[in-house]
């Protein structure tokens, strides 16, 4: 049986927090922030969280995540992105605590032919702020606490508890039924369940493991593919057209692959990561009327 374990959560409240919180209260003591609640750019407030709570465990699920935003708020995002992590990861070091860092797949470039997945060890290359600022915060990590540090890679990631590509395409669908939505249809990635991560972060924590983890869905799919999936689960008849990137310019240049490969979690033995359609089934199975409500669809 796993000990019972301190957790100072951070990024409590958005979409994958909200999850951990769920996922590790049963089986440990965990201490959830939001962000209005610790900035974990202070130091001064990050290293009174810690003294108070002495955690065995710090897990920052807080991030700035509006990729297109990011452009235009770089100054925000390496605060948020970079700094922040760096300064957790000191508070940590100081009073002898791990860290699990979450990370993403535009650390990477996304250049490499479909459907090659990247691995923990290939080289980053970052396309947008979001993701150089992600990796500046991966990098901030490591310097202080090396191989002890936790760092989560994840990709596409949706659920019930934050905004995320399914909920934006539904509220679409559902405020004019008779419209056909285009959807991007040459960027590849693992659409992954928040739950599904949150539980693969929990037995990471109990594994005790150290050093870099890709954590993704099995399988890959575009964004055009998992749409019309996702339709076809809810029983949906939305009309899709699948276009290219260049049809759909935005700020942030995205990765036109984002697979990532669970090599490190399946050489330890750890992997609790399911194909992507299993995953969407459950998920739809038991959160698409809430969804519908919450989205507009009464």
């Amino acid at each position: 049986m796993t000990a019972r374990l301190r957790i100072l959560l951070t990024g409590a409240r958005g979409l994958l927090g909200s999850e951990l919180a769920e996922v590790l209260a049963p089986e440990h003591e965990v201490f959830p922030y939001g962000r209005a609640e610790l900035d974990i750019t202070d130091p001064e407030a990050v290293a009174g969280a810690l003294a108070r709570h002495r955690p065995h465990w710090v897990v920052n699920a807080a991030a700035f995540t509006r990729v297109d935003a990011c452009e235009s708020e770089a100054e925000t995002a390496f605060r948020v992105n970079a700094r922040g992590p760096e300064v957790l990861a000191r508070a940590a070091a100081a009073h002898g605590a791990r860290l699990v860092q979450v990370s993403t797949d535009y650390v990477f470039s996304g250049d490499r032919p479909v459907p090659v997945p990247y691995r923990e060890t290939d080289p980053a290359g970052p396309l947008s702020v979001y993701g150089r600022s992600k990796l500046a915060g991966e990098e901030g990590v490591r310097a202080v606490l090396g191989e002890e540090a936790v760092i989560v890679r994840t990709a596409w990631l949706y659920g019930s508890g934050g905004p995320n590509f399914l909920k934006t395409i539904l509220r679409l669908a559902l405020a004019d039924p008779s419209r056909t939505l285009r959807v991007v249809d040459d960027q590849y990635g693992s659409p992954t369940w928040s739950r599904r991560l949150a539980e693969q972060i929990r037995v990471l924590i109990g594994a005790e493991a150290r050093g870099i983890f890709h954590a993704s869905a099995e399988g890959c799919c575009t964004w055009y593919g998992l749409a019309r999936t996702f339709f076809e689960l809810l029983g949906l008849p939305v009309r899709l057209i699948p276009i290219p990137t260049s049809h759909y310019p935005t700020p942030a240049r995205r990765p036109a692959n984002s697979i990532l490969e669970n090599r490190r979690l399946k050489e330890a033995g750890l992997n609790v990561m399911r194909p992507w359609q299993e995953d969407l089934t459950e998920f739809v199975g038991r959160f698409g009327a809430e969804l519908r409500r919450e989205c507009g669809g009464g």
